[in-house]
């Protein structure tokens, strides 16, 4: 699966959230600002590009950035190490999204993060495994995040909400001490805003064979990138740091877009950290 940002689309969110104009950021680089221009837009650089002096203006680390130029991607991740959880990818307008529905193998009780574009394929998963869908976890209210949660609100009708989301009731907002059972699984929440107000990153832990925790992260980190700061770029790096890369290395990220990484993969490839 290709990383959710390419080349030329790390550095624009970069130079953007430093407020770098186009033409600067060219001249650091070496470039004409046409050439500029074009790596931004198709992610493809030209031999000659000086990336140290255009990771140093815009704020990001330059043997990072040279590693995904090189075509760096994380390790395809194997799931069935986790007993159960399924990636759900659904597309319109060709924007790709992922979805996440996990479940106790013991209990069939289940809980989705996220809906993507279409009920359909969640509603197929669901009836295949016969599974008791009763929690519907949200980490941002993103259009192409929330696109099918009428349908699915609707088909079970008892479905619990939880969401960062102001904008909605009580009852449906997380707390910070919420401890959420599924079964054996154990359901946490963690503060990440910065790419939204209510961002917010799911963990799933107690796994059957001690399989590492899950980490449901939305848009708030991508492998090999991080979200735009809709809200805060600064606020977001934060986030990321003090609540995700605090996560122990070998914790699987699932992130709305792109493939699934790690902690220890971030850290060690991510260029904005």
């Amino acid at each position: 699966m290709q990383l959710a940002d390419h080349l030329g689309e790390i550095i624009q969110k970069a130079r953007e959230a430093a407020e770098i104009s186009s033409e600067a950021a060219a001249k650091a680089a070496g470039l004409k600002i046409e050439e500029f221009a074009a790596l931004e837009q198709a992610g493809k650089a030209p031999a000659h590009v000086n990336f140290t002096a255009l990771t140093a203006l815009i704020g990001i680390n330059a043997a990072k950035l040279q590693r995904i130029a090189q075509g760096w991607v994380p390790p395809v991740i194997d799931l069935s190490q986790w007993r159960e959880i399924r990636q759900i990818t659904t597309a319109q307008e060709g924007i790709e999204v992922h979805c996440y529905l996990a479940w106790d193998e013991v209990s069939r009780e289940a809980a989705l993060f996220d809906t993507g574009w279409d009920a359909e394929p969640i509603l197929q998963l669901v009836a295949e495994n016969q599974l008791h869908l009763k929690h519907l976890f949200l980490t941002h209210m993103d259009d192409d995040h929330v696109g099918a949660m009428g349908a699915l609100r609707a088909q079970f009708p008892k479905l619990l909400l939880h969401t960062n989301s102001k904008n909605a009731p009580p009852q449906h907002r997380n707390r910070s001490n919420d401890f959420i059972h599924l079964g054996s699984l154990r359901i946490t929440n963690r503060n990440t805003p910065g790419h939204t107000e209510e961002s917010v990153t799911y963990i799933i832990g107690t796994w059957p064979d001690d399989a590492p925790h899950v980490a449901i992260v939305g848009d708030t980190i991508f492998a090999g990138s991080i979200a735009r700061g809709k809200q805060s770029t600064t606020l977001l790096k934060e986030k990321i740091r003090d609540q995700i890369f605090k996560l122990p290395d070998e914790t699987l990220l699932c992130p709305g877009h792109g493939p699934m990484t790690t902690v220890a993969a971030e850290k060690e490839n991510n260029p904005f950290f």
